[in-house]
């Protein structure tokens, strides 16, 4: 029964999940197999031993229900979680709805969003590996900022390649990233073999996801003393942010509700998986009618546009291909603000979800997700990450939606993180400078014909 009283829901310490929620387990269908770039053939554990401890290569291929959380990564995990849940009360009262709308706020983290829930992982399995440094990409910074956080506290060296157009669209991520002890170079950088061939052909890149994994990857695979650490995509990055949504189960039984509807961002995938991934194993367990709702840029339409099919992880080829939802690792997008979901693929266990028909997908302009942004931090006082502002736009949308319909369904978002470092892009809004870009489907089928021969016609 729910609970009307009810505004912000906490849980203790004792209440931070144990172990994390394996998805695998309860597919319809298992995963398809990752591949290598060069024969088109599965690969073993022994193929990612150059990039990642054997611990997170056993839990990427795991099908087992729950993993254990070491005591050492929840100890961590102590300093700001659980995160709180709210009810958006009036968020509510300014669309005249009569839907119910929850928030789980990832903001309160060190790094301000939901990244460090598996930069802490990671970070403490390459330590117990003895390795000495990290290498990694970042879009909008968060990634960047929590594994530079974890690294820091495990003792272990930092290298961040930031996409060129966030480093200079967001430069105090770079001083946080900094503050915490990392190195960071703009990508495309001269740092690279990768870079310095992006650089000789596109002199003026403003850079993607795509081409700073190829530099991280580079890095790693080069040097004896350091792996590669994610922040999104693999198997494994999913699992460690079900802590998202185990604490969403249960701060929602506390308000006496379940949702009708689940929305998060996607970028690659790892908060909109963390979040949703929980109830998702409700539903297919149990055949529970929640609807999962995926948001996107329609400038980086991976998964509205994108084809599901195998392609390369990285720009250059370092990575294995995986079955994703993609636009093609050529794939390079327009300089939204939205850094964080500017990826050329997706999560494959997201992929998955939305072919199977399991989780919708949307697309959203910039416009319309500041929009968005500004109508929330008017109503309820936070300032979202143009990121989190496309699951505030679908929840917006869902909660309009009810109130044509006259229904009272209960809908609960991810808020992945704050906007307190993206104020240059609430300038560009204020100032009417934004502009929506609808990336063209030629464009798309162009970067698809660059699969590599290993991998075509292979489905």
């Amino acid at each position: 029964m729910a609970r009307d009283d009810v505004t912000k829901i906490l849980l203790d310490e004792s209440e931070i999940p144990t172990h994390w929620y394996n998805i695998v387990s309860d597919l319809p269908e298992p995963p398809s197999p990752v591949l290598h770039p060069g024969t088109g053939q599965p690969i073993g554990p022994d193929d990612l031993a150059p990039l990642f401890p054997m611990a997170l290569i056993m839990q990427e291929v795991s099908s087992e229900p729950t993993i254990e959380i070491p005591d050492e990564v929840r100890d961590i995990y102590k300093l700001w979680r659980p995160t709180p849940l709210y009810r958006a009360r009036r968020l509510e009262k300014a669309l005249d709805t009569p839907a119910r709308i929850y928030y789980k706020y990832e903001g309160t983290s060190p790094a301000g969003s939901h990244k460090p829930n598996t930069a802490i992982a990671q970070a403490y399995y390459n330590k117990q590996e003895g390795m000495k440094r990290l290498t990694t990409e970042t879009g909008a910074g968060q990634w960047g900022t929590a594994l530079s956080i974890a690294c820091n506290f495990f003792g272990l060296e930092c290298t961040v390649y930031m996409v060129k157009a966030s480093y200079f669209h967001k430069p105090y991520r770079k001083s946080m990233i900094e503050a915490y002890g990392a190195t960071i170079y703009p990508s495309p950088s001269e740092q690279t073999q990768a870079g310095r061939q992006v650089l000789g052909e596109f002199p003026d890149s403003p850079g993607s996801l795509g081409i700073a994994i190829s530099e991280a990857v580079e890095d790693a695979a080069t040097h004896d003393d350091a792996h590669y650490a994610l922040g999104s995509v693999l198997n494994h990055v999913l699992l460690h942010q079900t802590v998202i949504g185990q604490e969403t189960i249960k701060q929602m039984e506390k308000a006496g509700e379940y949702p009708d509807v689940v929305v998060g961002c996607v970028g690659g995938g790892s908060n909109f998986a963390g979040f949703s991934f929980p109830f998702i194993g409700q539903r297919l367990r149990e055949n529970k009618k929640t609807r999962f709702v995926a948001a996107e840029p329609q400038a980086c339409p991976t998964l509205t546009k994108g084809e599901y099919t195998y392609d390369l992880g990285d720009t250059v080829g370092l990575t294995p291909a995986m079955k994703m939802h993609t636009l093609g690792h050529t794939f390079i997008p327009p300089s939204i603000h939205s850094g964080g979901l500017r990826y050329h693929g997706d999560a494959p266990l997201v992929s998955q979800l939305v072919n199977d028909g399991i989780v919708e997908a949307v697309a959203h302009g910039q416009t319309k997700i500041f929009d968005a942004g500004v109508q929330f931090a008017r109503a309820e006082g936070i300032m979202p990450a143009p990121e989190a502002a496309h699951a505030i736009r679908s929840a917006i949308d869902e909660a309009l939606a009810a109130r044509e319909a006259g229904e009272g369904r209960v809908i609960v978002f991810n808020l992945s993180g704050h906007g307190h470092f993206d104020m240059g892009a609430y300038d560009a809004y204020f100032s009417g400078q934004l502009e929506d870009f609808e990336y063209p489907e030629a464009a798309i089928k162009d970067a698809l014909t660059k699969l590599p021969p290993s991998l075509a016609g292979v489905t």
